[in-house]
């Protein structure tokens, strides 16, 4: 007989992997904040989600970008505006459906790309706006043996 899980931490463990961890943006600003570090090998990102704390009220074309230590750094998410129509507090912000492209930011909705593997290097919130603050949250699996994701 197979083992199941008897908790919902349980069950979210075996979905996600590694418990959620997150980092607030701080007040928006138009700059590059770190988010998550990547170490010790590549990971599989599990889930990937942004919860606005406080609105966002001015335009901010915003993005997340994946900067590694050796190699390009990529977009995750098509830079979207997300407060030229204001995003309210308490809002979630997750990935629409991807094409070629990075695919876009979506308010109130959640869809993690298929197979995001990042290698060593950071998590990067890149912000053109100058309100609002975002705290993201990520679960993790290590694709590498020995690597880690945490908070920058």
């Amino acid at each position: 007989m197979s083992a199941s899980p008897t908790s919902g931490t349980q069950y979210r463990n075996l979905r996600f992997g590694h418990a959620p961890i997150s980092k607030s943006t701080g007040t928006l600003a138009a700059t590059t904040v770190p988010l998550f570090t990547v170490a010790g090998g590549r990971v599989a990102i599990t889930s990937l989600f942004g919860l606005v704390g406080t609105a966002i009220t001015v335009a901010n074309s915003y993005k997340l970008v994946n900067n590694p230590t050796t190699g390009d750094t990529t977009d995750i998410c098509a830079a979207t505006d997300i407060g030229t129509t204001d995003t309210a507090a308490g809002t979630i912000i997750g990935f629409g459906q991807g094409t070629t492209a990075a695919p876009p930011l979506l308010r109130g909705g959640y869809n993690i790309p298929a197979d995001l593997i990042l290698p060593v290097g950071q998590i990067e919130s890149v912000s053109a706006g100058t309100d609002g603050e975002i705290t993201w949250y990520l679960t993790w699996v290590p694709y590498d043996v020995g690597a880690t994701v945490v908070a920058a």
